[in-house]
């Protein structure tokens, strides 16, 4: 069962990031016209620096895969590898459909009804 983690939605429409941690949600707006990989790099790591989250291997990291933004789909999945590679954090996507309102009852939601997915390398883009 998925405890603590990070969900990235940065598909160019309401782009978020949230996390849960030692059982409180935090979530965070993003600009829609930050495109730069430097400027969501730091904002994801400032995010989960400032609420003390501990990644490791029981933590996971959730990218929403489309349909959306290229780049904003690819810039999530390399923020997201990343932080598996480095902290050996659990990784899962999920389509855009099944998250109806990026709160914590609709996440929760979306883990219960197994929703999420393993295989990343097919995300959905829209042109």
């Amino acid at each position: 069962m998925i405890k603590d983690f990070l969900i990235i939605n940065f598909t160019g429409k309401n782009d978020s990031i949230a996390l849960r941690v030692n059982n409180s949600f935090f979530v965070k707006k993003l600009q829609s016209n930050i495109r730069n990989n430097d400027l969501l790099v730091n904002n994801i790591f400032d995010f989960i620096k400032q609420k003390k989250a501990n990644i490791d291997k029981n933590f996971s990291v959730i990218v929403n895969i489309g349909p959306g933004s290229f780049s904003g789909i690819r810039i999530s999945l390399a923020v997201a590898k990343g932080i598996k590679i480095a902290k050996g954090a659990q990784l899962y996507g999920y389509k855009d459909s099944h998250l109806a309102e990026f709160n914590l009852k609709n996440i929760e939601l979306l883990i219960q009804k197994n929703l999420l997915e393993n295989n990343l390398i097919k995300p959905v883009y829209l042109s």
